[in-house]
């Protein structure tokens, strides 16, 4: 499955657009387990891919780039990511991403209805920490594609009770490539870019509210 849905997106993502990695070479120094990433969202699907790829081209050795897309052959599959339910049920194609290690939850709130549910249930948080025991887990707090919008507090409570190394990610162009599903090209000869800062300094004893903040201002998502 990595490497089907790896060679259907790696020329959108690095050969008909630019893709800017900055901060590769962190990723070699990490565990392969218990590792909470955490970044801005900009399209439904196009950032974790990419995030995938990237993470699959550091275990082979990958410093600065993707290169040549040789780690398709032998992917790092010890990764799972979180996204809401109602998303990766949407579709067919949704739900074959699915089987890339989507963790699926309920959104805080639903768009169409209005529906509002107060946090996770206790069985998602759960299962988010019991993927961190074996895998690297992304994650996006914002819970929207919606620039500065305001992180949700599972992920803090996430971080709070399971102590993952916490790496912040920003990213940026993604929008002006990819549609808001990211399975479509607005334009060519983008530039994409991916940046992973050093894993963050958190004392786990802080609230929840001063852990979020934190991890916002790690993502830069506060407006200053």
């Amino acid at each position: 499955m990595y490497a089907f849905i790896g060679i259907f997106t790696y020329p959108g993502i690095n050969l008909i657009n630019r893709l800017e990695i900055e901060g590769l070479e962190k990723l070699h120094s990490l565990p392969k387990k218990n590792v909470l990433f955490v970044s801005n969202h900009q399209t439904y699907f196009a950032d974790v891919i990419t995030f995938i790829h990237i993470f699959c081209a550091a275990r082979w050795g990958r410093k600065k780039t993707l290169g040549i897309p040789f780690y398709l052959l032998w992917p790092f599959t010890s990764i799972k990511y979180v996204a809401a339910a109602t998303t990766m049920n949407s579709s067919f194609i949704s739900k074959v991403f699915t089987l890339a290690g989507a963790i699926t939850v309920k959104r805080a709130w639903n768009q169409q209805t209005g529906e509002k549910i107060v946090g996770l249930e206790t069985g998602e948080t759960r299962t988010i920490g019991n993927a961190l025991q074996n895998n690297w887990v992304i994650t996006f707090p914002q819970g929207t594609t919606t620039a500065y919008a305001s992180g949700r507090k599972g992920t803090a409570f996430i971080i709070s009770h399971y102590q993952p190394i916490v790496v912040p990610i920003v990213i940026d162009g993604f929008s002006d490539v990819f549609s808001k599903s990211g399975l479509k090209m607005k334009k060519w000869g983008g530039k994409l870019k991916v940046r992973f800062k050093d894993p963050m300094q958190i004392d786990f004893s802080q609230s929840t509210e001063i852990i979020l903040q934190q991890v916002m201002q790690a993502i830069e998502q506060i407006k200053e």
